[in-house]
């Protein structure tokens, strides 16, 4: 059933700086998606918990989002809610990091660096919002959120308390956490480094970057990685698997198959449909040449699902997430 115009203004009653039919393409890194039926910016935890309450008041369905990195929308929009996540205070303590949940991620890594503190500095290639990271447990380069997080505020929709959890109590996992089994809100966080050198720390910054841009498509339309990394727990299924593929050692390993190496293996590479492309730098990317939809994207990562699948044996689960299907 679709929102009403009574609601909307019940809604606008509640929230006065909402706005209507709000093109999401201009507020995703993909560039892709179609208008949220009506929009807000919450620049304050409070604000968020106001406006989600006004939202359940109103019978109105509602979705948060942060950066727009991580999100794939659909080209028919989102008929409800959308909030724009923008908490993005920062403050620095001895070796704590705390911050809001839309603060941007290459910001906070690169505030801690220059405060001396070391341990985050591989998250300056993260795409997006620290609420986002946390959701997903973003890595890269050797580092990961649970590495970092010392504790997480969170406003749990069950009961609509706000709570403080531990590390633990995200149950960290691969690109996974608490948060993706549970619906929480994540309004931000506290983050424990190691107090080191400031300059070391900036050159790593720096030599991160220059990674990125050799490895990765950079400055591109793009949601970032687009399927977790295939893990195995069970030896009889690496030797199997190893009986069928020339498996290079370091990935048994690690005991991780890298998803843009099975894309890249399955001839998709270079792939296009219409104005969406794998990319030819990284496999595990495609970008929006201009004009994609969200469409040609759901069509082409059933593509590649079904190819590593037929070729393989194995199945390759998205890291980007999917609002308004």
């Amino acid at each position: 059933m679709s929102v009403t115009q009574e609601q909307i203004s019940q809604l606008k009653k509640a929230i006065p700086s909402l706005t209507e039919n709000e093109p999401l393409a201009s507020h995703t890194n993909f560039r892709i998606g179609g208008p949220a039926r009506t929009y807000v910016v919450a620049p304050t935890a409070d604000e968020v918990v106001h406006t989600i309450t006004a939202a359940n008041e109103a019978g109105v369905p509602w979705e948060i989002m942060g950066g727009g990195s991580n999100i794939l929308v659909s080209d028919k929009g989102v008929d409800g809610l959308v909030i724009q996540a923008a908490m993005r205070d920062l403050r620095i303590a001895g070796d704590t990091v705390t911050c809001g949940a839309g603060t941007i991620v290459a910001l906070a890594a690169r505030k801690a660096a220059e405060a001396g503190l070391t341990g985050f500095e591989w998250a300056v290639t993260v795409p997006g919002t620290i609420g986002g990271a946390i959701f997903g447990n973003a890595g890269c380069y050797g580092g990961e959120m649970k590495d970092v997080v010392a504790s997480v505020d969170a406003y749990r929709i069950a009961d609509g308390v706000r709570v403080s959890l531990t590390n633990a109590e995200c149950r960290f996992g691969y690109r996974d956490s608490l948060f993706k089994h549970e619906r929480h809100v994540i309004l931000g966080c506290s983050l424990t480094l190691v107090p080191g050198d400031a300059t070391a720390a900036l050159a790593k910054i720096d030599a991160t970057i220059a990674k990125r841009k050799e490895e990765q498509p950079f400055a591109k339309a793009c949601a970032g990685c687009l399927f977790k990394n295939v893990e195995f727990t069970d030896e009889k299924e690496i030797e199997k698997l190893r009986e069928e593929m020339d498996v290079p050692q370091a990935f048994i390993d690690k005991k991780q198959i890298p998803a843009g190496w099975l894309v890249e293996r399955a001839g998709m590479k270079g792939y296009r449909l219409g104005q969406i492309e794998v990319s030819d730098k990284h496999a595990n990317f495609i970008l929006n040449l201009g004009g994609g939809t969200a469409d040609e994207v759901a069509q082409v990562i059933s593509i590649i699902q079904m190819k590593v699948r037929d070729q393989f044996g194995l199945p390759l689960k998205t890291e980007v997430q999917f609002m308004g299907f």
